[in-house]
């Protein structure tokens, strides 16, 4: 029996926010073959640095690992947004050095999840539903960076990425500005059981080559 384990944060534990609708895991259940099983072990509010903890409780017959990850990480870095910068070279130098911190706790996460030798999924960090244009559009291209970092690790490694911000667009998508709502997590949850069940494998699909 193949086992799908969903590592991270409230991206895949968002029942809390669903309003008594289905949350991630159990659309996820709703539409694995019968053969399968999947276990929820994110935690709303983890970032990077809680990671190594839930794979240290990775079931024995895990086959599949997803991890959802990083939003929280960007979060608790957005009052950067709001400091006063004498230059566009001091904003950027700001945010280098965030997302150069944010880079060497993900890449433990990874790797953490890598030592397990189970198969390997990981997501991009969506780009949310703030109802403050402005605000969304600055928070938008601050989430370019640390997604840069997302898909050069994964590239890295080798490992497949489910684009968030091509699956969770519009505003139904999502509970609050930052939670996916069930409608959000079904079209999640689609995506996740197409690429570990294979579904996904006669389809037209980018290809990233480093070496």
């Amino acid at each position: 029996m193949s086992h799908l384990v969903l590592l991270g944060d409230s991206i895949f534990d968002n029942a809390a926010y669903t309003k008594g609708g289905p949350d991630v895991v159990t659309q996820v259940r709703a539409l694995l073959p019968k053969s399968w099983k999947a276990s929820l072990l994110a935690i709303d509010g983890s970032t990077t640095n809680d990671v190594p903890a839930q794979v240290a409780r990775l079931p024995h017959d895990a086959t599949h690992i997803v991890l959802s990850v990083g939003g929280n990480d960007a979060l608790v870095q957005l009052d950067v947004l709001d400091k006063p910068m004498s230059s566009v070279a001091e904003a950027l130098g700001a945010l280098a050095e965030i997302v150069a911190d944010f880079e060497a706790h993900y890449r433990v996460a990874v790797a953490a999840c890598m030592a397990t030798r189970t198969s390997l999924a990981v997501c991009t960090i969506y780009n949310c539903c703030f109802d403050d244009l402005s605000f969304q559009r600055v928070a938008s291209t601050t989430l370019m960076l640390f997604n840069d970092t997302i898909i050069r690790v994964a590239a890295e490694y080798g490992v497949p990425v489910i684009e968030l911000r091509s699956v969770c667009v519009p505003h139904e998508d999502y509970a609050n500005p930052i939670e996916p709502s069930s409608v959000g997590g079904e079209k999640i949850a689609q995506v996740i059981v197409g690429l570990v069940t294979g579904a996904y494998s006669e389809s037209p699909a980018t290809r990233i080559v480093i070496s």
